[in-house]
């Protein structure tokens, strides 16, 4: 498998990161983690088509995290052409928030006669879902945003990776990354825990609990960016735009 960054920022673009996006190649599938605004810019700055992707995988269902679809929509229609189907996964909601929040950015938009199909798969708690010989499986976790959230866990060619999204510690942590060759975690914070985030230093604390062989730092805010050099290489990596990792 392979990772490219689209987007390792927080909500608010602190140190000028686009919002979170994932793009990775399995095989023969494309597929997103988490579509925020900017997916798009970011997808342009790398190089990489947005006809490609196979599958958008939704942690949770803030903006800065779903709320590039709308776009993804409108640039498939009217500028890609696209013409493959491409499916949605998300929590409980997904398809209704989405047409929500496409309609209130472009009235009409989820009207028009698409030259695609376009799907919408809802997450159950720790039940595997098989796509294109990739296997996704959903952990909940704290992170309210008017649907449940979840980590995901990452299943194709012998190699495999989670996502924590954005949550609190929870222990489902634990399950979702056991095993896994890369964890994506958000580290919002240094040393400062809160409820609905996660700090580095807790992060570290339970690093061999994680039971992960590695970890990418993402979704940092001021004070983690700040302190970013300080982490141990040989455990932690550090997310910047348009970073490339083969797994």
């Amino acid at each position: 498998m392979r990772l490219t960054i689209i987007g390792c920022g927080d909500a608010f673009g602190t140190g000028g990161r686009l919002q979170t996006s994932f793009y990775v190649a399995a095989g023969s599938t494309r597929f997103l983690v988490d579509c925020g605004a900017s997916t798009l810019i970011g997808m342009r700055r790398v190089g990489l088509n947005p006809n490609d992707v196979d599958t958008v995988y939704l942690t949770h269902l803030h903006g800065d995290h779903f709320g590039g679809l709308p776009w993804l929509l409108i640039d498939a229609q009217y500028i890609g052409k696209r013409t493959r189907p491409l499916v949605i996964a998300g929590p409980k909601g997904t398809e209704a928030r989405f047409i929500a929040a496409a309609e209130a950015l472009y009235p009409g938009s989820t009207q028009t006669k698409r030259s695609y199909d376009l799907r919408f798969v809802e997450y159950a708690e720790r039940q595997s879902l098989h796509r294109d010989d990739v296997t996704v499986t959903p952990f909940e976790v704290h992170h309210p945003s008017g649907a449940t959230p979840y980590a995901l866990r990452f299943e194709a060619g012998g190699k495999s990776f989670a996502f924590t999204g954005d949550t609190g510690w929870v222990e489902s942590l634990c399950d979702v990354a056991k095993g896994t060759d890369l964890l994506i975690s958000e580290s919002y914070q240094y040393d400062v825990r809160l409820e609905l985030h996660l700090d580095f230093k807790t992060i570290d604390a339970n690093f061999d609990r994680l039971g992960t062989k590695r970890i990418l730092l993402t979704h940092m805010g001021e004070a983690m960016l700040a302190r970013a050099a300080e982490v141990d290489p040989e455990r932690y990596l550090v997310a910047h735009d348009g970073m490339v990792l083969d797994l």
